[in-house]
């Protein structure tokens, strides 16, 4: 069977759906690769890489015709009308919010495996490129503040005055909070994380953070290691905790999401203009519209003296190691569907009829 590896078309988008060394694995097992001319040059990954790991550099038409299409981004609208009939595609595609796009590819008769759609159990963590791409987010997002904030983030003592470490506060601690957490701790920030999931304080504490919460009797736990939307009382008691932090934290790093519906909004105008100026604010939950008021999604503005970066593509800022994790992630899932040699959509296998949306 032959695989396609096509080229992302969202601007701005730098990653691509594996990296040499994974299509050097699918050789291996016994896949025919294909990749489309030019698709991992924004990540540093020629054509050349790709064909000495044993694909075939190929026009675009030919890789959307593979067997199996593997890209990252959900595809545009026009795009499924290069996929031929029978064939599959696996990428990214959030069926619930992109009802159109389900419609145009089943209107082509394919078989659609949704990536964000791997089951958060155990035995799938390989394939969870989700969390593969939050993690590198949760990494960038605190170089960005860094490249930002007019300040060192350990603090220093020397012979010309006393520098006091910066203070970040980190807005959920799933899988992009914790990374965050651990990336702002090593650069030697003081680091308070906050979630409303009570399970997660141990997490927190094992990498050097303090964990706040709000002491309401309320869990937030939710499904697949999401968190849920909690009661107008709790988020009262949370925002009054936030309007307290601001006044004295540096930087803020947003993270909170809830499937399927738009980023809660969790940091409002009053609260940015309690900070310091100078502080800045990176809102992870941009590209769903964001969990600070200000955030204008894709850009970086400043609202009096406070820099809010609303950036979509974190994950992108970081290609290279983003395109191997992925593809590492499609070589798992691909392998768990059988391999080259006994490929199938099992429906009794729990870790991938979840993320099956289409079938023929």
């Amino acid at each position: 069977m032959k695989l396609g590896i096509v080229t992302e078309t969202r601007p701005e988008e730098r990653r691509v759906a594996a990296s040499p060394t994974t299509v050097a694995k699918w050789i291996k097992a016994g896949w025919e690769v294909a990749v489309e001319r030019g698709a991992g040059t924004a990540s540093s990954y020629p054509d050349s890489q790709y064909e000495t790991a044993g694909a075939t550099i190929v026009d675009r038409d030919v890789a959307w015709h593979a067997d199996i299409v593997l890209k990252l981004r959900p595809p545009t609208l026009e795009e499924p009308a290069q996929l031929r009939e029978g064939s599959t595609l696996i990428s990214y595609l959030f069926p619930a919010e992109n009802p159109d796009l389900v419609e145009a590819l089943a209107a082509r008769k394919v078989t659609v495996l949704a990536m964000d759609q791997v089951p958060r159990i155990s035995r799938a963590q390989k394939m969870d490129a989700l969390s593969s791409m939050a993690n590198i987010a949760g990494y960038r997002s605190v170089i960005e503040a860094a490249i930002r904030f007019g300040s060192f983030f350990t603090g220093q003592i020397t012979a010309a005055g006393k520098v006091a470490p910066a203070k970040v506060l980190i807005i959920g601690a799933g899988v992009a909070g914790l990374a965050a957490l651990g990336a702002a701790k090593s650069l030697g920030a003081i680091v308070r994380a906050f979630d409303v999931r009570p399970s997660v304080e141990e997490q927190i504490q094992s990498l050097g953070g303090e964990f706040l919460t709000v002491r309401i009797q309320e869990s937030g736990e939710g499904q697949g290691g999401y968190a849920k939307e909690m009661s107008k009382e709790f988020l009262e008691a949370e925002y009054a905790l936030f309007r307290e932090q601001a006044k004295d934290v540096d930087i803020v790093i947003t993270t909170a999401l809830i499937p399927g519906k738009p980023a809660p909004k969790l940091w409002f105008a009053d609260m940015v203009e309690l900070m310091k100026p100078g502080s800045v604010i990176v809102d992870l939950a941009s590209e769903k519209g964001g969990n600070c008021e200000l955030t204008v999604p894709g850009q970086v503005i400043e609202h009096k003296g406070v820099t809010i970066i609303g950036y979509t593509d974190l994950a992108g800022r970081l290609p290279k190691v983003a395109s191997e994790l992925y593809g590492t992630n499609l070589f798992h899932f691909l392998d768990e569907m059988g391999g080259a040699k006994n490929y199938k959509v099992d429906h009794e296998n729990d870790a991938v009829r979840p993320a099956l949306v289409l079938e023929q």
